[in-house]
């Protein structure tokens, strides 16, 4: 007979679970700065995106080795659409802690709906005091505050903003901040050099849930009291009280997840591929009129979710080493 084998239901490393408190989550940087010295070395190392659906893709498999090598094979796919961002802010770090930080001079009004817009200001003379302290190197890294023109979308109006950093060393992250900190940041640039990428965001909420949904528990037998979706036991008479590892109802999705290592099927303009939209557009999104990329398998969230897709923090071989060439979408 086989040996029986259940691990307890429920890893604890995703705790507490309890609805998320931003839809666009705050990221650990400097692990991701680390582990992309080459491919991000004076580029941005993540970018905004917003889930536009999924599909099914036919392409060709050019790995190496593989059983299916040059062939036609099938894949699931989502589609993210990346409409160009802008630089709201730039922040200069020492020691962890933000030491100064630089506002863009042209800012979209619709930034008015998420933050509090500043007086019109003479910046010219702040970067170039900033960038004599860059020389003295007074500070260990820069990051900057990124905002989406998601305007040029059909989704809605208020932009999205998120803190992002760039690669390579504090030279490099400061040519990058003051050669774009005015201009539209494009996607296809940003993300040319990544075959794949991770996507962090916040997953679909479904609100109040059972113990079964919720831990993944086998139903009890069909004579047993009580209920059969529920666990046989939550605790002990004493102590008369129940931990937190118990499995009870709760909430279930709206969770901060991060999906690691999406090789990137490719990245393209929708006025360069207007067959990205079958007639009457998307379900449940419309058109796309913006960069997008197209990832293989599944991201977390409904269509319309904004996310982060940021640089590989876990890079495989194994991931490393799939390459296929689009043919179309079904």
């Amino acid at each position: 007979m086989a040996k029986i084998h259940r691990p307890r239901h429920g890893s604890l490393q995703f705790w507490p679970r309890k609805r998320a408190a931003k839809l666009l989550p705050s990221i650990h940087w400097d692990p991701i700065i680390q582990r992309n010295t080459k491919e991000g070395a004076g580029k941005l190392l993540g970018f905004i995106a917003y889930k536009a659906g999924m599909k099914t893709a036919f392409v060709k498999d050019l790995t190496p080795n593989s059983m299916t090598k040059d062939k036609k094979i099938v894949m699931p796919v989502t589609i993210l659409e990346l409409p160009n961002m802008k630089i709201y802010s730039v922040r200069f770090h020492k020691n962890g802690k933000v030491v100064t930080e630089v506002l863009s001079q042209h800012l979209d009004k619709e930034l008015k709906r998420k933050v509090k817009l500043p007086k019109a200001h003479s910046e010219k003379s702040r970067i170039e005091e900033v960038e004599k302290r860059v020389a003295n190197n007074e500070f260990d890294k820069i990051t900057i505050i990124a905002y989406s023109v998601v305007k040029k979308t059909g989704i809605k109006k208020t932009p999205d903003m998120a803190e992002i950093a760039i690669g390579g060393g504090v030279l490099e992250q400061f040519g990058f901040a003051k050669n774009h900190i005015d201009k539209e940041i494009k996607a296809g640039e940003a993300l040319k050099d990544y075959k794949m990428v991770d996507a962090r965001g916040v997953t679909t909420g479904k609100g109040l849930v059972g113990p079964v949904k919720r831990y993944g528990l086998e139903l009890k037998q069909h004579k047993s009291e009580k209920g059969r979706r529920r666990p046989g036991s939550l605790a002990p008479w004493h102590p008369a009280r129940t931990t937190y590892m118990s499995p009870n109802a709760g909430q279930m999705g709206l969770f901060t997840r991060a999906i690691y290592n999406n090789p990137v099927i490719m990245i393209n303009d929708a006025t360069k591929m207007p067959a990205i939209n079958p007639p009457g557009g998307l379900k449940n999104y419309g058109t796309i009129r913006n960069e997008f990329a197209i990832l293989r398998g599944s991201v977390q969230g409904p269509v319309k979710r904004a996310i982060i897709i940021t640089a590989p923090l876990r890079r495989t071989k194994k991931q490393e080493k799939k390459k296929y060439e689009f043919i179309e979408l079904r």
